[in-house]
């Protein structure tokens, strides 16, 4: 898979990718992640991406024409599956979302910043409008990074053990149930006896009636 990120601050990208299980998948050159600096497509002067919106108001917009340009150059060497805006009014992201993903072969995201972006450039280039949360953070290259990260760690392969993706959190629309390690008691508290017994009908059973209990609990909604 081949993700490109355009972004007006290429630096916030560069950690989130060089460690970990993305910087494994990339080493086993399964993930192809590009960071794309947009002022490198801008005709303006002192590399200006940037202007105030009209209307009046305060923050600034990012310019369409930087931001096309970017596009269509990008575009002329490969064939995005989806160009994804990363925006608080996006569709949110969830883990269904992320298994979709996971299976094109190539995704093209945009990180916005200031106010956003030209409106005009969401009508004619976007695909997806995607949301991380209901917040607003200071630009998309945070969101572009967590989606990467939930995006990139199902390509098959990146996983050492891919069953463990399988049972994440909301795979099933269930929280994940408790887990534990070693050593079997610690400070007089112990592993429930189940995940000892050997027993993996018993073990799994446990398990999901763990998830059920747990997603009563904290997130009743995803039983609806």
């Amino acid at each position: 898979m081949k993700i490109d990120i355009i972004t007006v601050v290429p630096e916030l990208l560069s950690s989130p990718f060089s460690h970990s299980i993305l910087k494994r998948a990339t080493e086993k050159n399964l993930l192809s992640i590009n960071i794309i600096n947009l002022r490198d497509y801008t005709t303006y002067a002192r590399a200006q991406v940037d202007d105030y919106p009209f209307g009046g108001g305060a923050g600034m917009v990012l310019m369409p024409e930087p931001l096309v340009n970017a596009i269509e150059s990008l575009k002329k060497l490969t064939e995005y599956d989806e160009v994804i805006y990363l925006t608080p009014d996006g569709k949110s992201f969830n883990q269904q979302m992320a298994n979709r993903l996971s299976l094109k072969n190539n995704l093209l995201l945009i990180c916005g910043h200031y106010k956003g972006i030209d409106q005009r450039v969401r009508d004619h280039f976007i695909t997806t409008e995607i949301s991380i949360g209901d917040y607003v953070l200071s630009g998309g290259e945070l969101a572009a990074a967590v989606l990467t990260d939930a995006i990139g760690r199902l390509i098959p392969g990146v996983l050492n053990d891919e069953s463990s993706a399988l049972s994440d959190s909301f795979q099933d629309q269930l929280l994940a149930p408790p887990v534990y390690t070693r050593p079997e008691v610690f400070r007089a508290w112990s592993v429930p006896p189940v995940l000892m017994s050997g027993n993996h009908q018993l073990i799994e059973e446990w398990r999901y009636e763990e998830s059920v209990k747990r997603t009563k609990e904290r997130r009743p909604d995803l039983l609806q």
